[in-house]
């Protein structure tokens, strides 16, 4: 307290000074009213710009809450959609008795690989929600890759930048299918191998996901054909596909689940016995 006192005696002068300045300026601004309206325009103008800076603050700090909800809303429209054929697109669907053939689950990436020869990812899903081997791993741009070991609450997935992957896939334009693999070289670019020479192939064409497994639904997204050549033999096209997902940067991903697949693996194991 003896402190402050000091401070006022050694100040005496300019706090005076300051409070008499303080009177004259409060005056002024309430027997003027152009000076009061430019005061409140001045105040309106710096509480505007400090509650803005504050929401965008708020904002920035809630992006995480943020992508979780919009993660799953895209969620629900990807199920709708794998589950509503193009037949019924302009029929009105009661969804309680459309045939849920696929199931989404949303899941978040712990690891990602993609300079090795064969590439893993490491994802936050695991036995404990369901999640069992082949099922498919995909974004909102395309295909990731498929479930290769599960834990309580964790899961691998087989990278489309494998060497040990292969997925059957098809031109969007002609429906010829081939099979997706990876050379090694970049993690922007697979290769489509397998094609007929009798199919008509274009750079810019869509490559999608065929649909001849249980896998992935057909349809879905893969990449763009930046170039293709002809094998030695001169019967098939070995096509590079520019992937539409950067497999550098992922962090969510959809699993998908083909609630028809174990039966179809039974019937299919039949036709081999």
């Amino acid at each position: 307290m003896q402190q402050i006192f000091n401070f006022v005696i050694r100040n005496k002068t300019f706090l005076l000074f300051l409070l008499l300045f303080g009177i004259a300026l409060s005056l002024t601004i309430q027997s003027h009213s152009y000076h009061r309206s430019k005061f409140i325009n001045s105040a309106n103008s710096l509480s505007g710009g400090v509650y803005g800076t504050v929401n965008s603050i708020g904002q920035y700090l809630d992006l995480k809450d943020q992508n979780i909800i919009l993660v799953e809303e895209n969620k629900k429209l990807r199920e709708e959609l794998l589950n509503t054929s193009k037949t019924n697109q302009n029929t009105s669907l009661d969804s309680n008795i459309v045939d849920k053939k696929f199931k989404i689950i949303t899941a978040e990436i712990y690891k990602n690989s993609y300079n090795s020869p064969n590439n893993y990812l490491t994802i936050n899903r695991g036995k404990r929600d369901s999640i069992q081997q082949d099922f498919g791993v995909i974004t909102s741009k395309g295909i990731v890759g498929i479930i290769d070991n599960t834990s309580n609450k964790f899961s691998t997935v087989l990278s489309i930048l494998s060497k040990k992957s292969r997925i059957n896939a098809k031109l969007k334009s002609s429906n010829q299918s081939g099979s997706l693999k990876w050379n090694g070289a970049s993690p922007y670019i697979a290769q489509l191998e397998d094609v007929s020479k009798f199919a008509k192939v274009s750079v810019g064409d869509t490559i999608v996901t065929g649909g001849q497994s249980a896998i992935f639904p057909k349809g879905i997204g893969i990449g763009r054909i930046e170039e293709f050549t002809t094998d030695a033999s001169g019967d098939t096209y070995t096509i590079q596909v520019r992937l539409f997902n950067d497999m550098t940067t992922l962090q969510h991903v959809y699993i998908i689940k083909n609630n028809d697949a174990e039966e179809l693996e039974i019937l299919e194991a039949l036709n081999d016995e």
